[in-house]
């Protein structure tokens, strides 16, 4: 390994992960956490705007999907058991008002997930990260 590569896998193995994560969920940049990070609901800016940080290394891929189902899943599930055993409304109401949550909840988390992930994978220095910035 180069020397030059040697000081740029260090330098990402120095971010500091909960900070960049925090800065992905609030869908910013993760390294100046200004800039947007996306570009429409779920794209991922090819650079920031404001810092020029390369972001197109990602591979966020499915995972955000599966941890948006496991969250909306483990928080819905009991919510729906705990509402039908004690209040036993009608079927269609139950229906509406968990069909809507669910819906909504997954809207709201799958960018934000997006954004932790992209941040995660930025401070690991994972898939071409290391070498940038």
């Amino acid at each position: 390994m180069h020397t030059h590569q040697h000081d740029e896998v260090q330098a990402a193995s120095e971010r500091e992960v909960w900070p960049a994560v925090w800065k992905g969920w609030r869908r910013r940049c993760p390294k100046c956490g200004s800039g947007p990070l996306l570009s429409g609901y779920l794209k991922v800016r090819d650079h920031c705007p404001v810092c020029r940080e390369d972001l197109h290394h990602h591979r966020a891929d499915d995972g955000p999907a599966y941890l948006t189902i496991l969250l909306v899943g483990h928080l819905m599930a009991p919510l729906l058991h705990i509402t039908f055993t004690t209040f036993r409304p009608e079927p269609l109401t139950l229906f509406t008002i968990f069909s809507v949550g669910c819906v909504g909840l997954s809207l709201y988390l799958l960018p934000r997930l997006k954004g932790a992930i992209v941040g995660f994978q930025w401070a690991r220095g994972m898939h071409g990260f290391a070498s940038s910035g």
